[in-house]
């Protein structure tokens, strides 16, 4: 889909998209811990060991950043991906190595009674290592705008 925009007439329940990868490494799970999140298990590689998580984790929310990373480019929104709220979970911990994509599925349109030219897109995106695994687990409602649409 390079270089296409999609509008939410371009969307259909059950659309799926995968993202490419990204590769996390140690150095960048403490620089994201230490500027963002400064707790000992992602900070500290001695200290994780001995914690909850057995070893380095990388921060939920440094998953979720290199999650809309890989979102943005995996599903090209005309406007952009503008989230309007959502519910997310970590069912596993994010580690030194894992090489991350995404996979997301839209679940409902709702177009918007009062303004036509927009609607509310609830996409579900998971966010797996390369095992398969769900690291991430990422449902959001979407504002999309329709094709010709004037945006303020």
């Amino acid at each position: 889909m390079s270089g296409r925009k999609l509008y939410l007439e371009d969307l259909a329940v059950g659309d799926e998209f995968r993202s490419g990868e990204h590769t996390l490494d140690a150095e960048q799970i403490i620089a994201f811990a230490k500027q963002f999140d400064p707790q000992p298990f992602h900070i500290d590689e001695a200290a994780a060991k001995e914690s909850y998580f057995q070893g380095l984790a990388a921060s939920g929310w440094h998953t979720m950043a290199i999650s809309m990373k890989l979102l943005v480019a995996a599903i090209p929104l005309a406007e952009g991906i503008i989230g309007a709220g959502g519910e997310v979970s970590w069912p596993r911990p994010t580690r030194p190595g894992d090489v991350l994509h995404v996979e997301s599925r839209v679940m409902a349109i709702k177009p918007s009674r009062s303004k036509p030219d927009r609607g509310m897109v609830t996409i579900r995106t998971q966010t797996r290592n390369q095992k398969g695994e769900v690291l991430q687990d990422f449902t959001a409602s979407v504002l999309v705008f329709a094709r010709g649409a004037s945006v303020p």
